[in-house]
């Protein structure tokens, strides 16, 4: 293939990017991205009631939410993102869900104790605003991406060293939680190999995730991407870090 039919092609991929919520079924096949060893709906099941008063922060789409099936009327939902947002709007609120737009995280639009359990994957949080709205025996659930997820990639597509993000850390998380009167019940972290066996993967990862590659572009960024296509041509595959960790606490 010619630079310039690679280059086209590439294009394509990006101006076929359409990613509403987090539905990930368009790159299946063009990566092999192995889970935790935990699960995290079963873990949120395994704690939660029909009658508790369920909140799931930063829901994206309402994806894993409906997967979990907790009963509607005693379900909340926050999410920042405007095109998430009105996803959510014409998706769980016809079910009977609550659905509020969040601004910033240490201001939930939710009331003292509202909640009895509370959960959150990928999304950020402010631990305080968890324990202002948690009733007293409630549980606080999270699943977070770690601080040097696919830092390998980052590196590349951004030329210098990956972000990370100040006290983004289980250990971090964990030590508040337990200042702030909480049980921890469950902590595990993982990092994970994932084998990238088509650029489309890489192209879709800086696409969604806006706040890891800054400007990218398939134009401003094809030098880089080449680069990764050459290691995919010699190896069969670019490999990268995924990094998971989960925490589960309750509120004593």
């Amino acid at each position: 293939m010619t630079d310039v039919e690679q280059l086209k092609k590439w294009k394509e991929e990006e101006a076929n990017y359409d990613m509403l919520g987090w539905d990930f079924s368009c790159v299946e096949g063009k990566w092999d991205y192995p889970n935790p060893p935990w699960y995290y709906k079963l873990i949120v099941k395994s704690y939660l009631k029909d009658a508790d008063v369920l909140l799931d922060m930063g829901t994206g789409g309402g994806e894993t939410l409906l997967e979990i099936g907790h009963p509607y009327a005693n379900t909340y939902v926050t999410e920042a993102y405007e095109p998430n947002l009105e996803l959510c709007k014409s998706k769980l609120s016809p079910l009977g869900i609550t659905v509020k737009q969040t601004f910033d995280d240490d201001k939930l639009p939710y009331d003292n104790e509202q909640f009895s359990f509370i959960i959150n994957r990928h999304a950020s949080f402010d631990l305080s605003e968890v324990n202002r709205t948690l009733k007293q025996g409630g549980y606080f659930i999270t699943q977070q991406v770690g601080n040097r997820n696919f830092c390998e990639l980052r590196v590349i597509l951004n030329d210098e060293a990956p972000t990370e993000y100040s006290g983004h850390e289980i250990e971090n998380y964990a030590d508040i939680l337990r200042q702030l009167g909480f049980h921890i019940i469950m902590m595990d972290e993982v990092k994970l190999p994932v084998r990238i066996f088509n650029i489309g993967a890489v192209i879709f990862y800086a696409k969604a995730c806006v706040w890891e590659v800054s400007n990218f572009s398939v134009d401003t960024h094809y030098d880089k991407l080449y680069q990764i296509q050459r290691e995919i041509d010699k190896k069969g595959f670019f490999q990268v870090t995924s990094g998971r960790f989960i925490l589960a606490a309750r509120k004593l």
